[in-house]
């Protein structure tokens, strides 16, 4: 008895240790212009013992790929989408295709519906404030009319711009919501509740740091900043005074008990001085183990569901808020690992699981070429190349910043050619380029080589099904002529 007692004592262990962080989500962007398959992302979120998943729409091949595997899944309404949901029969029909359609067994577990992403933006100027509460309302009657609403809650993913403190009081406990939006947040959380569903905000310490050059560096990560003291209470990292500063404004208006996810929380690794795997493996380091010991803050102590940001890098992302939007990826656009991860908190360090079976483009680099004399357009082939494709990691105190001016052509048409799939063509600028078997990445500098697309996969097999519909067509022909 003794025996078996300690066999199930150590069985609980391994099962514990092989955990992640409670509640831990992960979110899956799709913006880049080489995507993985959808299949090997879902094995690769499996092979790293993901069970939620957030999404930016509700694409059938995601989706598809996503039927039978258990994940709970958050689907989104981009907002661009949001001034149709305004017609409640436009949202009736998104729920039936995007949701409804998917509830059965071996479907897909839907558990949220994003009701656009950060629409209240201060940079948007006002263009999604009028049509985002009435998109939300639709959506989660729609659900309730199709008998879902107990099992699927809709939430709008929301900025931390939403809310802050008064400068003169900048403390967690004095937050208010935005004085422009402040009717209609309230609006929001009071339809949020009585629907039983949570607010959804997206925090980002990164950004404190990026935005202000004053901003003390320590107390973006977890591990040593000195103290506000807010009430007799201690903050030592900005994401716990972010997070309390909602919790107060909810409070000001009634709804200090309303539940809160997380919906976005991670740091980038290239396109920013501060934004490099060093910080990001600093700031993992500190935000896991209190994910997975539920410490939660101050004013919300215990579990608080999670989903970092992000799965996968995203080249084809809009790089107006900055550089660093393509670099959030915990792991590289072909899915390898950036750093060591331990997802569950524990500090095991040890190495996330990367994307099986991946295919790659041939050894191929574009490089400049020595041979040119014509110099004379060299920047305007350089601009034209990253226009078109993602540079990034050249920029001030990137990756790849430290390159010379050959360098820096290099990289720029390796990433125009690798974009363009290794077409010839592509790696001509004027004769200033030229194609090379020979590795070309300097130091910490990677020139990568571009994997073969899912779009690329899905072209072949579309064609093996014409083929095979054709073969089955000629047998007919062969068998209806004897």
């Amino acid at each position: 008895m003794g025996l078996a007692k300690w066999v199930l004592v150590l069985f609980l262990v391994i099962c514990l240790l092989g955990r992640l962080a409670e509640g831990l989500g992960i979110n899956w962007g799709t913006m880049a212009t080489h995507k993985l398959p959808p299949k090997a992302v879902v094995q690769m979120l499996k092979d790293n013992g993901f069970q939620k998943v957030k999404l930016f729409d509700a694409d059938a091949s995601t989706m598809a790929a996503l039927a039978g595997s258990g994940f709970e899944v958050m689907v989104a309404i981009p907002n661009i989408q949001l001034v149709d949901m305004n017609s409640y029969g436009n949202a009736k029909d998104w729920v039936k295709k995007n949701v409804q359609n998917y509830n059965f067994t071996g479907g897909v577990n839907v558990k949220y519906v994003a009701v656009g992403n950060e629409p209240f933006l201060s940079s948007y100027n006002n263009t999604f404030n009028n049509v985002t509460f009435p998109a939300l309302q639709n959506i989660q009657n729609a659900l309730n009319a199709a008998g879902l609403g107990d099992s699927v809650k809709a939430t709008i993913p929301l900025n931390a711009d939403v809310y802050s403190s008064p400068s003169s009081n900048a403390v967690p406990s004095a937050g208010t919501f935005r004085t422009d939006i402040s009717g209609l947040m309230t609006e929001i959380v009071e339809f949020l509740a009585k629907n039983n569903a949570p607010f959804t905000v997206n925090i980002y310490p990164f950004l404190s740091l990026y935005g202000n050059k004053d901003f003390p560096v320590n107390y973006a990560f977890f591990d040593g900043a000195a103290p506000i003291i807010d009430n007799g209470i201690q903050y030592t990292n900005v994401f716990d005074a972010n997070f309390d500063t909602l919790v107060s404004a909810l409070k000001a208006i009634g709804y200090g008990n309303l539940p809160i996810i997380i919906g976005e929380v991670g740091w980038p690794t290239d396109g920013d001085i501060n934004a490099n795997v060093g910080n990001a493996y600093r700031f993992y380091n500190g935000l896991l183990p209190r994910l997975a010991a539920n410490v939660g803050t101050p004013l919300r102590p215990g579990y608080i569901e999670t989903y970092l940001f992000s799965l996968i890098d995203e080249d084809a992302k809009s790089i107006a808020p900055g550089s660093f939007e393509r670099h959030w990826g915990i792991f590289r656009f072909d899915g390898q690992p950036k750093f060591a991860m331990d997802l569950s908190g524990q500090q095991q360090n040890k190495l996330l699981v990367p994307a099986r079976d991946v295919e790659y483009l041939p050894q191929r680099w574009c490089m400049f070429n020595p041979n040119a004399r014509d110099l004379s357009k060299l920047g305007a082939n350089i601009d034209f190349a990253c226009t078109y494709a993602d540079c990034t990691s050249l920029e001030y105190g990137s990756s790849c910043n430290g390159l010379d001016a050959n360098g820096n052509a290099s990289y720029a048409f390796n990433m125009y050619f690798q974009v363009h799939n290794q077409d010839p063509v592509s790696c001509g600028f004027q004769g200033l380029a030229t194609v090379t078997t020979q590795i070309i990445s300097q130091g910490n500098c990677n020139f990568p080589i571009q994997i073969v697309s899912s779009a690329s996969e899905a072209l072949s097999c579309k064609s093996s099904l014409i083929f095979l519909q054709f073969a089955v067509l000629a047998v007919a022909a062969l068998l209806l002529y004897r």
